[in-house]
C-alpha cells in the first residue's frame, strides 16, 4: 500500500479533471412520444424538424472475428455497428427511436444513444446513402438524399 506521504500531488485522484457530462444522462432507452407520432403519420419535413433535436438508438452488435477450431469457443471478436443492403446494393444505418424498436429487430443488440445528427453523420461517413430508422416498425421511415444532408448538419 502507497502512504499518501509518497505520492506527489501530481498524482492525486483526479487531478482537476472530470468526466464529460453524457449527452442524454438519465436517459432510460424509451422512445420520444413526438418522434414516434411524426415517423408515423408526419411529413418528411415535419419529421426532420422532429429529428433535430432527437436522441436516436444506434445499434451495436458483436462480431465474431476468430473462432478455436477446437472447442468451437470465440478466440477474437469485435463490436460494430450495424448497416443494411437493399436489393439494388444500396445501403442504410440503422437507428432505432427506442429500445423497444431495437429489441424487436435483435435483442441482442447494444443500443448507444446519439442525437439524430450525428446518426446522419455516422451515416455519411461510411458511405451510407440512408439512415433506416425503425427497420421492424413500428413506424420504419427511411431518411436519404437531400434529407439525410440536412439532418446531418442539424
Amino acid at each position: 500500500m502507497i502512504d499518501e506521504g509518497e505520492v506527489g500531488e501530481a498524482c492525486l485522484p483526479g487531478e482537476g479533471r472530470s468526466l464529460a457530462t453524457p449527452q442524454f444522462a438519465g436517459d432510460d432507452g424509451s422512445a420520444d412520444a413526438h418522434v414516434r407520432r411524426c415517423l408515423r403519420v408526419s411529413d418528411d419535413d415535419e419529421l426532420l424538424a422532429a429529428l433535430a433535436d432527437a436522441r436516436l438508438l444506434v445499434a451495436v452488435v458483436a462480431v465474431l472475428d476468430e473462432m478455436d477450431e477446437e472447442t468451437g469457443a470465440d478466440k477474437k471478436s469485435s463490436m460494430a455497428i450495424v448497416s443494411m443492403v437493399n436489393a439494388s446494393g444500396g445501403t442504410g444505418l440503422l437507428a432505432f427511436s427506442g429500445v423497444d424498436s431495437m429489441a424487436a429487430w435483435d435483442a441482442s443488440a447494444r443500443p448507444v444513444p446519439v442525437s439524430a445528427k450525428d446518426a446522419a453523420g455516422a451515416a455519411l461517413t461510411d458511405g451510407a446513402e440512408a439512415l433506416v430508422i425503425d427497420v421492424l416498425g413500428p413506424h420504419r421511415r427511411v431518411i436519404a438524399g437531400s434529407h439525410l444532408n440536412l439532418l446531418a448538419q442539424g
